[in-house]
């Protein structure tokens, strides 16, 4: 009996991957992060002593970086428990709850249809190519010239040109055998009202093949060449193979590019797309003649946990921000959401990467505001309401927005974290505390209770969103010196990232630059296994990271600091790499009490609370200027000097 695709997708999609292994294997709790259904076991194929199996809930997939078995749900079942490809679906339709189907000779002609419906529509797609390259196609090469399109990436996406004919097509297709019925089921041709003639769908058209997640052709979108037609961007009707509430533009490619790091970045449309991928933004993606939908999220959530939305500056573009906010946050789930980011008014990535280049677009990601953020900032435009009732209907507002959340465990948090900004937002600010000298108010403050005179506004942020890895300038210090030291340890002996794993992607590093370089880091290593140090710092660098990687070798240069380097023997890497852990976290736990001691004191300024404080920067004073005094420590690296 043969499956459909949509049957078996079903079942992978309703059934976590780990669930099927892990009747199979021992999760390693050390590395595996069942919140993510990230798992890792020894491998169930092959003997091994420590754990190169990884099964990855998002992507549907295992892995053994040992013995390289690689698969799906089914393939585990058929290879490690022996069973048929039929007994094994028959399996898993239970585990997934999903009934099996009966035996429809009629489905089995549809599957068989659908495969002919893509042969017809290469054969499209060829057409339309080759028309581009012949000299009909003359002038639609010179609007994609016009438009940055490089003849690179016309090929790389296939792009092509409907002539301007009513049968061009048709003629082409009847004369290698398609049938009428086929071109109408494609939708490839069109009729009127009344006239069962058939013509042309596209035509005098720039022609942008979409793709499905396989990399097929099953639809086209059509650029017009001439001003007065009524619909400049015209798409595929909904066939058997195209729905454009289930694809996205780019979402073969953006998928495998997701696997490999990059971020995805939804933007509007398919030059919009073109010029971020031309410019490095390979997981860049964009929805098809229509706004986000409950689909598309789902889509984007298999590629990447947090995917960044890119909407215009202007007001059209602040209303689709608010609109995708409403579809997103009833789907939320824990470590599952967001990132908004905003262009300048007046221009699309496109116009964007054009005028300024690609460290233009990169800056907006960069500052792509957290969910959380942007429904605050929506509700409060940062401006505190000074009429009691308006501050109520504030607060009705974000608990409306909270209440849409269907997780019971992110609504919770939700909810936490807009009460806490609003307490800090309605809060009394302190004369001592918000005062300048000799008492006077602090800027923009007058009135009772530092609320501003009418008029003069102020913008209150609480203290969490101010500390916040979002509120930090994407212009930002190097990383500290024992960050680097940290960073460049890993990347010269990425061996040692195994017995630290979890304390690392614990970590909480001083710099965002130094956070994301660990976190890239992470990410290549639990990919790749047994990546090399050269292969690391090669994939570093094509992420953009190679001048921050000089940076910090040349700071450790300069401070005589020499067990990241990659002449140093693993153990004394390894030993240096364990004192900077314990330095950095013990520097960090001291760094809350004495934002708790700088508390206590605004609430009781006595003599003990003042020696408290007073102890524990010198605490800090303390951990910054220690140095590994380890018996025997550099001996293996030729090292007469203890000092880290």
């Amino acid at each position: 009996m043969r499956f459909s695709d949509q049957f078996l997708e079903e079942i992978r999609q309703r059934l976590p991957i780990t669930q099927v292994v892990g009747e199979y294997v021992l999760w390693d709790k050390r590395k595996s992060q069942p919140g993510k259904g990230d798992m890792w076991a020894c491998c169930p194929f092959h003997a091994e002593k420590s754990p190169s199996f990884h099964a990855d809930d998002r992507r549907g997939i295992y892995h053994c970086f040992g013995c390289g078995a690689s698969g799906d749900h089914f393939r585990f079942l058929t290879e490690k428990a022996g069973m048929s490809f039929p007994e094994a679906v028959e399996k898993l339709a239970g585990m997934a709850g999903v009934p099996m189907p009966a035996r429809d000779e009629k489905a089995e002609k549809r599957d068989a249809a659908q495969k002919s419906l893509l042969e017809v529509m290469e054969l499209a797609t060829k057409y339309f190519e080759a028309a581009l390259a012949h000299n009909i196609g003359a002038r639609a090469r010179g609007y994609l010239f016009e438009r940055g399109v490089s003849p690179v990436s016309q090929t790389r996406f296939r792009l092509g040109f409907a002539p301007d004919s009513r049968n061009g097509l048709k003629e082409h297709l009847a004369a290698n055998g398609v049938s009428a019925q086929a071109m109408i089921d494609t939708g490839l041709v069109t009729s009127r009202d009344g006239d069962p003639l058939t013509y042309d769908r596209f035509r005098n058209r720039v022609m942008f093949p979409i793709t499905d997640f396989k990399g097929r052709v099953i639809a086209f979108g059509g650029r017009a060449m001439s001003p007065d037609v009524p619909a400049k961007y015209l798409n595929s009707p909904e066939t058997q193979l195209f729905s454009k509430r289930q694809t996205l533009y780019n979402g073969h490619s953006a998928r495998g590019a997701a696997r490999d790091g990059a971020s995805v970045v939804v933007v509007e449309g398919y030059l919009d797309v073109i010029a971020a991928v031309s410019a490095g933004f390979e997981g860049a993606v964009a929805p098809l003649g229509t706004a986000l939908t409950e689909e598309h999220l789902q889509l984007l959530w298999r590629m990447a946990e947090v995917p960044v939305l890119c909407f215009d500056g202007d007001k059209a573009g602040l209303k689709a921000a608010e609109r995708a906010i409403d579809i997103v946050m009833p789907h939320l789930k824990p470590g599952r959401s967001v990132r908004i980011a905003t262009l300048p008014e007046g221009q699309d990535p496109d116009d964007l990467i054009k005028a300024q280049g690609r460290q233009a677009f990169a800056e907006v990601i960069e500052k792509a505001r957290s969910l959380s953020d942007m429904v605050w900032s929506l509700e409060t435009g940062g401006l505190v309401p000074e009429a009691p009732e308006e501050r109520a209907a504030l607060q009705a507002r974000l608990r409306e927005r909270a209440n849409a959340i269907g997780d019971t465990t992110v609504r919770f948090h939700y909810q936490q974290a807009f009460d806490e900004k609003l307490k800090a937002f309605f809060a009394p600010l302190r004369q001592g505390r918000e005062g300048g000298r000799g008492g006077r108010p602090a800027y923009g403050q007058s009135g009772a209770y530092g609320f501003p005179a009418r008029g003069t506004p102020r913008l209150v942020v609480s203290d969490t969103l101010r500390n916040s890895r979002l509120m930090r300038p994407s212009a930002v210090a190097a990383p500290t010196p024992r960050e680097a030291t940290i960073i460049l340890t890993l990347v010269n002996h990425p061996a040692v990232i195994e017995d630290s794993f979890e304390a690392l992607a614990a970590l909480d590093c001083e710099t965002p630059l130094a956070q994301k370089v660990l976190g890239e880091v992470l990410a290549l290593v639990v990919r790749h296994h047994e990546i090399s140090s050269e292969d690391l710092k090669a994939a570093l660098g094509a992420r953009g990271h190679g001048p921050a990687l000089e940076k910090m070798h040349d700071a450790l240069l300069r401070q005589g600091v020499w067990q990241a380097g990659p002449e140093t023997a693993q153990a004394d890497a390894e030993t240096g790499l364990s004192h900077a852990l314990a330095l950095h976290n013990k520097k960090v736990q001291l760094n809350r009490e004495l934002k708790a001691a700088e508390a206590a004191l605004g609430e009781d300024p006595s003599e003990e609370t003042f020696e408290r404080l007073r102890d524990i920067k010198n605490q800090i004073t303390t951990v910054d200027g220690t140095e590994a005094l380890i018996e025997g420590f550099g001996s293996l690296s030729g090292r007469a000097t203890r000092s880290f």
